[in-house]
């Protein structure tokens, strides 16, 4: 014990020179070890997953003593009265748990397995099943079993592997972070800018220290949290009760003045101590084990004949340490303080555990086509979960389709020469790279970065390296609607299945093939429907009125990235050549990223009609169509195309498609298959081709059915919103936020925060 005692003491930092300085060089390996294990986390090299259930963690950065036990306990109580059925998980120090969890709920377990502090946490709420185990998501989903709504996490800061709603630590305010040094030469377990990870940050034991004292140790605590997620919390000695083999209430017991000797096997015995002394007991002398220590016969023999030997009136020790004392029959009864938790600033502290509850949920794209996808479902999930807060994050582009439909856009603003498309041509990347691709990866990498600990599972649609891009920005592993590959273009690469297996909760493919081949690489892949015809049916704002005067409906499409400036005229150019073949309406889509002055101004000859409608040259008028897609393509005869997505969606309308050969569409080719048709970049190329499909009633016909043959049916992205609300539990969280927030409406104080 003398040993110990000299090591804790110098831990601690209550000596300064000591033999244990030998330990120095040890903390620099465990701080290289502690920073490569999150920067691990923080990347998504190491998964951590979010539960079913929402969790609320209580930790710390230090070896025991914050007095997490009586601060889960509390944290429990009030929970359990907002109306939350509230489970606890916890690793059982001291037990001999694996890794299938023990459920404990009152006394109904063994120390020996279990350990004593969720013997204590069962015992003081026996309502409230508590899951012991090595593995913190295995607990979780037994608790599942028990109808748990809310799971309070004990000692789970550093536990990163399970996903948590809210992150508390706890400080001691009489000894915050010891020496400063990292185990084995300090008592930290990880360095204190690890604080801001946490979601809020609670001094402990603040009743035990002077201001002086506590002022100090908030500027210290202010460099890595703000002010308004930091809390102080005293200790408060509700009742006493006697231990002898049963509890024995002794409400009203009058222990001022007592003589005592005291005993205890926790991380923080001096705060024991000062908490006897400020309830004006006479500590005759105080007796301390290490943290979890079990007790035998011998040891309480010993404290029995001290207490003797000094005329103490009783042995007190704390409520924990009955948990791990053996069958004694001691001549009197042990007293035990009952301490509970007091928050200061109650209702503030709760209206911000209600915050950060609140479901935070992104959407990732890759830009343009995806975009639209990815604004339909973040409507989905918003008509869904209307508590949430959602956000998108476009990798590419402006995230226009975001903005218009109402979202926030967390991403960096980004255009690029080849609107995110590089793959088909070198000349692409280097002409990205030089216009600052690098410079703008590390800027969306650093917006990710303040969404960090903050979202939910991510949602992205699109390819496996917005997947990449969203795990290493983020850390968690997300969702993924793949809507670049298919086994019809080649497939996914070796790799990429690998990731998707290992790196990637979920995937929906937009074919039963695709989803066929990922499965078998043991991914979890689902086929619900294509997601892209899902803008066929939620996209439709109202059918198009098209022009009313003879001539066959042609659609005409420039595309939604940068090259569509250019490629409008030679759009222009071509319905001008087929009008004079045959009579023809013409209605162009601009897609919301597109500028139209600048598209006019690419289109020489061309003059904007009077009212602003379109341009029109030599009798020709082009009307131009902000709207949805869907709503213009359902009566069009034929669209003349240089899009990709919104080609696919009009294939899959039954439109036939015109469009150019080029490497991107070559590839696109093989999806569509004999629904498009593919023709020099030139004008009349474009003309001569649309007029032959117009002339042909079969050939149009038959374009038609392979295209929505090809294509298939909707439904991927209502599959997806279903199961993050029942699988991932978004629609509990949704609820336990509701209830939550009611509570801190109904305690506060007027006041609100930021």
């Amino acid at each position: 014990m003398k040993v110990l005692r000299s090591y804790l003491d110098w831990a601690r930092g209550d000596r300064r020179v000591s033999p244990w300085s030998l330990l120095i060089p040890f903390a620099g390996i465990s701080h290289s070890l502690v920073a490569a294990r999150n920067y691990a986390f923080d990347h998504g090299l190491l998964a951590s997953y979010e539960p079913s259930i929402p969790v609320v963690s209580v930790g710390n950065i230090t070896l025991g003593g914050t007095n997490k036990t009586p601060f889960v306990e509390m944290l429990s109580r009030h929970f359990l009265g907002m109306g939350i059925r509230v489970g606890i998980v916890s690793r059982g120090y001291g037990g001999r748990t694996n890794d299938e969890p023990v459920i404990v709920q009152g006394f109904s377990a063994n120390r020996d397995i279990v350990g004593d502090e969720p013997l204590l946490l069962a015992s003081r709420l026996s309502n409230v099943p508590v899951a012991v185990s090595r593995d913190r998501l295995k607990d979780v989903e037994a608790l599942k079993k028990h109808n748990v709504e809310l799971i309070v996490a004990d000692d789970a800061f550093q536990h990163r592997r399970l996903g948590r709603d809210v992150d508390i630590v706890l400080v001691d305010a009489c000894c915050p972070f010891g020496n400063g040094r990292l185990i084995p030469a300090g008592i930290l377990r990880e360095p204190p800018r690890a604080l801001k990870r946490a979601h809020i940050v609670v001094i402990t034991k603040a009743d035990q220290v002077s201001s002086e004292e506590l002022r100090a140790v908030r500027e210290k605590l202010l460099k890595y949290v703000p002010a308004s997620r930091l809390f102080t919390s005293r200790l408060e000695l509700k009742t006493w009760s006697f231990w002898q083999g049963s509890w024995k209430d002794i409400s009203g017991f009058e222990a001022r003045d007592l003589p005592i000797v005291a005993f205890s096997a926790i991380g923080s015995p001096a705060s024991f101590r000062r908490t006897l002394e400020q309830a004006g007991l006479n500590v005759l002398k105080e007796l301390r084990f290490k943290d979890h220590h079990r007790f035998d016969e011998r040891d309480m023999n010993r404290l029995g004949s001290l207490r003797k030997e000094l005329g103490a009136a009783y042995l007190v020790c704390t409520e924990k340490d009955v948990y791990n004392l053996p069958e004694w029959d001691g001549d009197c009864p042990l007293l035990v303080p009952i301490i509970s938790t007091v928050i200061d600033e109650e209702p503030r502290f709760w209206r911000i555990i209600a915050q950060t509850l609140q479901p935070r949920l992104v959407v990732a794209s890759n830009g343009y086509g995806e975009d639209a996808m990815g604004a339909l479902l973040a409507e989905k999930i918003r008509n869904r979960f209307p508590g949430a807060l959602i956000s998108s994050f476009p990798i590419v582009g402006k995230g226009e389709q975001y903005r218009n439909a109402g979202f926030i856009v967390d991403s960096s603003p980004s255009e690029s020469p080849s609107g995110g498309v590089i793959k088909y041509h070198l000349s692409d990347l280097w002409r990205d790279l030089r216009s600052g691709l690098v410079r703008h990866i590390f800027s969306q990498f650093k917006a990710w970065r303040r969404l960090r600990g903050t979202v939910r599972t991510p949602l992205c649609v699109g390819d496996v390296y917005l997947l990449l891009h969203t795990l290493w920005g983020q850390g968690q592993l997300p969702l993924l609607v793949a809507t670049a590959k298919t086994v019809y273009l080649s497939g996914h690469w070796r790799l990429e299945r690998f990731l998707i297996k290992h790196r990637c909760r979920r995937v929906w493919t937009r074919d039963a093939e695709t989803a066929k081949e990922l499965s078998r690489s043991r991914a979890n892949a689902v086929f619900a429907g294509n997601p892209i015809m899902d803008l066929t049916c939620d996209n439709n704002s109202g059918s198009f009125q098209w022009p009313e005067h003879k001539g066959v409906k042609v659609l005409l499409l420039p595309g939604s990235r940068q090259r569509a400036y250019q490629d409008m005229k030679m759009l222009l150019d071509a319905a001008l050549l087929l009008q004079a073949k045959t009579p023809c309406s013409f209605v162009a889509v601009i897609a919301p990223s597109l500028d139209v002055r600048e598209l006019v101004q690419g289109a020489p000859g061309w003059k904007v009609i009077q009212n602003g409608a379109g341009i029109e040259r030599d009798g020709i008028q082009v009307f131009f169509h902000f709207g949805s897609l869907v709503s213009v393509a359902n009566n069009a005869h034929i669209l003349i195309g240089l899009g990709g997505t919104a080609n696919q969606v009009c294939a899959g309308l039954g439109v036939p498609v015109v469009s150019i050969r080029e490497k991107g569409k070559l590839v696109q080719k093989k999806l569509l298959g004999n629904s498009e048709v593919l023709v020099a970049p030139e004008p009349k190329a474009l003309a001569d081709a649309a007029y032959a499909i117009l002339t042909d009633k079969e050939l149009r016909q038959a374009m038609a059915e392979e295209g929505r043959r090809r294509l298939g049916g909707p439904g991927a992205l209502d599959n997806v919103v279903n199961y993050v609300a029942k699988e991932l539990g978004w629609d509990l969280r949704c609820r336990i936020y509701e209830k939550v927030f009611c509570f801190g409406v109904s305690h506060s104080d007027g006041t609100i925060e930021d």
